[in-house]
């Protein structure tokens, strides 16, 4: 039996004005693609910090780490508070926040105001990207909604792909200051654009924030995302990692006896009643999982096929704009015939996209490799734009923050978690195949055993990505029952 969350039409909701829509869409976009595509963009930046500051990478990869930590861990504490106080004033101080932390990050004299800075930097970004989707899904029709979600999952999905390439260019022509200046302008605009069009809904007052969920999730997910991030390298077994992680679980386990029991919980568990807008975000977080893996396509495009990190760069743009393509299409489409259908063919599509990455071989040609990676884009842009907008559309307007922020969580968490596993199976692989000495990166390995850790990577991929499929399938299945009893009663009626 399922219970889905609803709340009575109130006087906003009949007096929406949808003639700003677009101009809503691109401040928000302007926001969202600078908050994701900062959180890639400094990656290729390490080695270069470590020789400018003469500093080690275990020092310098915290550049990296600490924006991801306070996104990570602040995500739903700012969706909760956007609830109850309003979306636009929080999004606006984000967006403030992060050019301001953007400058000093351009600036900063040592490493250690690097890392500092980043996790201010980290604070706006959360600010935005909790609360973008959001936004979108207020600022639009219902019939309308796919089809600006698509444009946005669009953003996200370009902001993370690219990151490398540009941080490349940028630290190659005018230096690695540049990746972190030039989001001023775009910042100042982008502030300017949603202070003008971006509506101020705000809910009705009166309601408490929880601060103990708030410290409870807080300390949860930076175990978890520590525990996971180091985890690789300091080995699974080791005494840290091992009680980060069952600190995470510990803490979780404690968050829903706690939130259970309050009134005004950090997170409405009444969400997850309604088993679709559950399935939604469990399948979203698992193809997040797998896209993770991507991260291993430059060791064979480099160490196996030969290419150079220029044509590298190029080859690594097939997936971004297959979804790019694909997305806002999926959306509209998703509008006009309902979203599971087309998110449940997606999610087909990527199960044999899996299995065709891992067919790749020593001897795969440049068009046999776009041929292989190419379904995985189009896959991804069928399943995420209606499935986003499955999501936001299941949850009532007064929890549209908390909806937004657990979708940018699930897709956060997913690659959290995703590298890591992604990594260690291909990695584990590789070692074990190619019999190397313990020590000895996985991505030093000889071309044929690197192309058999891909295909054991991806191969198990394409089971998770099954298990996906099953959980669409439930769904479909729910939502068509559902449309049927509601079509029964307006008949009986």
């Amino acid at each position: 039996m399922t219970a889905k969350l609803s709340a009575p039409p109130s006087k906003a909701d009949s007096t929406v004005d949808y003639s700003q829509k677009w101009w809503v869409l691109l401040s928000v976009a302007m926001g969202i693609f600078l908050s994701t595509i900062d959180g890639s963009i400094v990656n290729v930046s390490l080695p270069t910090l470590e020789a400018v500051f003469d500093t080690s990478f275990a020092t310098v990869q915290w550049v990296v780490v600490s924006y991801l930590l306070v996104i990570t861990s602040l995500m739903l504490g700012v969706a909760r508070l956007a609830d109850m106080i309003g979306k636009r004033r929080i999004y606006l101080s984000g967006m403030v926040v992060f050019t301001i932390g953007s400058l000093l990050c351009g600036i900063a004299p040592t490493v250690g105001f690097l890392i500092g800075f980043r996790a201010f930097q980290g604070l706006g970004a959360v600010m935005m990207q909790a609360l973008g989707m959001a936004i979108v899904t207020e600022a639009f029709p219902p019939t309308e909604r796919g089809r600006a979600l698509g444009i946005s999952g669009t953003i996200v999905s370009l902001g993370i792909s690219i990151g490398p390439t540009i941080g490349g260019l940028l630290i190659g022509t005018v230096g690695w200051r540049w990746i972190f200046l030039v989001n001023l302008p775009v910042g100042i605009v982008g502030f300017w654009l949603a202070r003008r069009y971006v509506p101020d809904w705000r809910p009705p007052g009166g309601q408490r924030f929880d601060g103990i969920g708030a410290v409870l999730l807080f300390v949860t997910l930076v175990c978890m995302a520590i525990g996971l991030t180091f985890g690789p390298t300091r080995g699974w077994g080791s005494p840290e990692i091992t009680t980060l992680l069952i600190g995470a679980l510990a803490g979780f386990l404690v968050f829903l006896v706690v939130e259970s029991r309050l009134r005004e919980p950090m997170v409405d568990l009444r969400l997850f009643r309604d088993s679709l807008f559950s399935i939604s975000l469990l399948t979203g977080f698992l193809v997040f999982v797998v896209f993770a893996g991507l991260f291993v396509m430059p060791f064979y495009l480099e160490r196996v096929m030969g290419y150079d990190p220029q044509h590298v760069g190029l080859f690594l743009v097939t997936v971004p704009v297959a979804l790019g393509v694909t997305a806002p299409v999926a959306g509209a489409l998703s509008d006009r015939y309902g979203s599971r259908g087309i998110s449940l063919l997606g999610l087909v599509i990527v199960v044999g996209a899996c299995l065709s990455v891992a067919s790749l071989e020593t001897d795969t040609t440049a068009a046999g490799y776009v041929v292989r990676l190419l379904p995985l884009g189009l896959g991804a842009g069928l399943f995420q734009s209606p499935n986003n907008s499955a999501i936001m559309g299941s949850a009532p307007r007064e929890r549209l923050g908390m909806a937004s922020g657990l979708l940018s969580l699930s897709r956060t968490m997913g690659q959290v978690t995703g590298l890591p596993l992604m990594g260690a199976m291909f990695a584990s692989r590789v070692l074990s195949l190619a019999d190397l000495p313990p020590g000895v990166d996985a991505s030093e390995g000889p071309p044929w055993a690197i192309v058999e850790g891909i295909a054991f990577a991806f191969g198990t991929a394409a089971f998770v990505i099954a298990v996906a499929v099953v959980l669409a399938a439930i769904a479909f299945r729910i939502n068509r029952r559902r449309a049927y009893l509601a079509r029964a009663n307006v008949e009986a009626k």
